[in-house]
């Protein structure tokens, strides 16, 4: 009796351990997955608070809760149960719908240099001041919630690949983690980026010493650092997509560009030797951002040359 109770204890202890191990297992792959997705973290939310822009203040919070929701949507009722049965049937799949996924983050980011170049931004900004509030407000929201769907396919798709050699229930719980911790920490992110300014005010008229000189801070801070975070927002876009598209690349035989992109960093690391990993880095990671400068500049040159016969096709 006795030796069965021990039995039975050192059963449980090893299914304890065996536990453990997996939720170690899960924590380690999220965090790495999470990691691997942080350039697209990045740019969502760089571009989320652009969302709130031109709209009433006490519609803000109330807008990005709704984005978040559909986001989460997006996440873990659409792109999970996707991604699981992509790496179960069909897994030669994930590569090449990265490097879809890259290449569209290419055409965004371009398209924001585009358009910051030949002010379209501007025009497009003049236009949604005529429109209804109410009708303004559903279209950024179904916007947001587009461009999110996007962004979370890339997101997943990365973690996918990441996990894609372990079991199928670290996959589904390393999927669910990314999705739930990535939409939480962009959208609190995000809530508080867009109410800073309003904090920023009621500390100048309430607070007192430094509180009004953060308070000051914060109202003068704030759309200086949106400015900044959308262009390193358009950076991450083109570096994320790029890196994708160079290792899509290589994975089909085709080295060239990632052998360009190694050259360069390795070439700065000899005549840059201070902190070689970081040097190494910030090369590689320029020279990425150009390749995906460039493959963005082609597909928004290819979308002009066809637009014409689009429209003629559907008229």
């Amino acid at each position: 009796m006795a030796t069965g109770l021990i039995a039975l204890l050192d059963d449980i202890a090893a299914i304890a351990k065996l536990a453990a191990a997996s939720l170690d297992d899960v924590g380690a792959q999220t965090a790495k997955a999470s990691i691997k997705a942080a350039g697209v973290v990045i740019d969502d939310t760089a571009v989320t608070p652009t969302y709130v822009v031109g709209l009433s203040p006490s519609r803000e919070l109330p807008i990005i809760w709704r984005i978040a929701k559909g986001s989460l949507r997006n996440k873990l009722v659409f792109l999970l149960p996707a991604c699981l049965l992509m790496g179960a049937f069909v897994p030669w799949l994930i590569t090449p719908l990265l490097m879809i996924g890259g290449t569209y983050l290419c055409f965004e980011g371009a398209e924001k240099i585009h358009s910051a170049l030949s002010g379209h931004g501007h025009a497009d900004a003049a236009a949604a001041a005529t429109v209804d509030p109410a009708t303004l407000e559903e279209q950024k929201v179904a916007g947001a919630i587009r461009t999110d769907f996007i962004l979370s396919a890339e997101i997943m798709a990365l973690t996918l690949a990441g996990v894609s050699t372990s079991n199928f229930a670290t996959q589904v719980a390393v999927l669910a983690a990314v999705g739930i911790l990535i939409t939480v920490a962009v959208y609190g992110v995000v809530a508080f980026i867009v109410k800073a300014d309003d904090i920023g005010l009621h500390l100048v008229a309430t607070g007192g010493g430094i509180g009004k000189t953060i308070g000051h801070a914060l109202v003068k801070g704030v759309p200086v650092f949106l400015q900044i975070l959308a262009i390193v927002g358009t950076a991450a876009m083109l570096w994320v997509g790029g890196s994708i598209v160079i290792h899509g690349l290589a994975e089909f035989g085709l080295h060239q560009p990632e052998h360009i992109v190694e050259g360069a960093a390795g070439f700065a690391v000899m005549l840059i030797p201070v902190l070689p990993q970081v040097v190494h880095w910030l090369v590689a990671t320029l020279m990425q951002a150009i390749f995906g400068a460039i493959l963005g500049g082609i597909v928004i040159l290819l979308l002009q040359a066809f637009k014409p016969l689009l429209a003629g096709s559907k008229a």
